[in-house]
């Protein structure tokens, strides 16, 4: 177990931040009184830090900026609580992927230089489960990218861990991207194909593997990005996802966060925002090629991983099962004693879900409760 708790956290991840972008991010926000301390002290660990950051810099330019990939990624997608996590671990099984890890989604200005000394330095004070869900945490084990990205760039959604006073603004901006201006698209494509160079470099992988609920609503921006790409996307229970989206983003935002939003405005934003992602995945996914998409449903990949996930190789022409299949069936049989958490759907829950998000229960099929 590492030394510190993710709730008592005295710093949030903008330590990893580069100096330009721990700007850009904090300028002009508003800090709360109560989170001053916490900020004062991220600021300094971050300042006192990235001058380190030239390092990978130099690196990067003269090694991998002007590389080209060799595949484009494979992409999932889904709102939080979709069983991501699960399916990503499934894929990182296959080692002809690649993926950003937990240690670059903190530094990842830190991977192509000085990983050698933060992340035994990571690896001690962190803690080894997830809070949340009692789900495994290392250093290395696959991460979803959106982390990395806040500390790379000022144009990502999970600015709102961090000032979660603008929430819907992020949402609409960085989000779906329905608000933002060419110059922050260009800077977001510029940056999130930097992170995956890096991102293969640092795991030896030939093919990015992706799993960033946020992406959900950014098709478009991804397939000018990568035209070859293939997509994963995860439907799951509204009703399960409602419930595990509370519990995660109130248990994952109170260490982070720099100003403070009351428990029903973040429930309402997390009931808007989901519709937000849906409609912009729904209208998006239609300009994809054809056997570029599999949608499933994650209560299907529960009863059979293995099956459905030989059946997504095979549809989207995802080269190397042969070879990954005995990894994969060992992962997939190791984890079925895991406990879940389990929901209990009061009458306040079902009226939420019914009345916000009773479009995706009639789409995907899932009864009325």
């Amino acid at each position: 177990m590492g030394l510190l708790e993710f709730s008592k956290l005295p710093v949030n991840t903008l330590v990893g931040a580069d100096w330009k972008t721990f700007k850009a991010i904090t300028k002009d926000q508003h800090i709360d009184s109560s989170k001053k301390i916490k900020y004062h002290l991220t600021k300094f660990v971050c300042r006192l830090l990235s001058p380190f950051a030239t390092l990978q810099e130099k690196k990067y330019r003269k090694q991998l900026a002007n590389k080209e990939l060799k595949n484009d990624p494979l992409f999932i997608l889904g709102h939080w609580r979709s069983g991501t996590t699960f399916v990503h671990n499934i894929f990182a099984q296959d080692k002809h992927f690649g993926h950003t890890t937990t240690y670059q989604t903190v530094f990842p200005h830190y991977i192509m230089s000085m990983q050698g000394f933060f992340k035994p330095c990571m690896k001690f004070f962190m803690p080894d489960r997830r809070p949340t869900d009692n789900m495994e945490l290392a250093p290395d084990l696959p991460q979803e990218e959106e982390f990395a990205l806040c500390n790379m760039t000022e144009c990502n959604y999970y600015n709102f861990w961090i000032f979660p006073e603008r929430m819907q603004e992020y949402c609409d901006r960085f989000l779906t991207f329905r608000d933002i201006t060419e110059e922050e698209l260009e800077e977001f494509k510029k940056t999130f194909l930097k992170l995956v160079k890096i991102s293969l470099w640092n795991t030896g992988g030939t093919q990015y593997l992706s799993k960033n609920p946020p992406h959900t609503g950014r098709i478009k921006a991804l397939s000018e990005l990568f035209p070859n790409a293939r997509y994963i996307y995860l439907m799951r229970n509204p009703y399960t996802v409602f419930e595990s989206t509370r519990n995660f983003f109130l248990n994952t935002i109170k260490p982070l966060e720099l100003n403070i939003i009351s428990e029903e405005e973040l429930e309402q934003n997390i009931l808007r925002n989901y519709m937000e992602l849906y409609h912009a995945y729904k209208e998006q996914k239609q300009i994809l090629p054809e056997g570029t998409l599999y949608e499933v449903r994650f209560e299907d990949i529960e009863k059979d991983a293995l099956t459905i996930t030989q059946d997504i190789y095979s549809k989207l022409g995802i080269p190397g099962w042969d070879g990954a299949k005995e990894d994969i069936e060992k992962y997939i049989n190791k984890k079925k004693g895991y406990k879940k958490n389990k929901y209990q759907y009061d009458p306040r829950t079902v009226k939420l879900v019914n009345e916000h998000w009773g479009e995706v229960l009639d789409d995907w099929g899932y009864e009325r409760l």
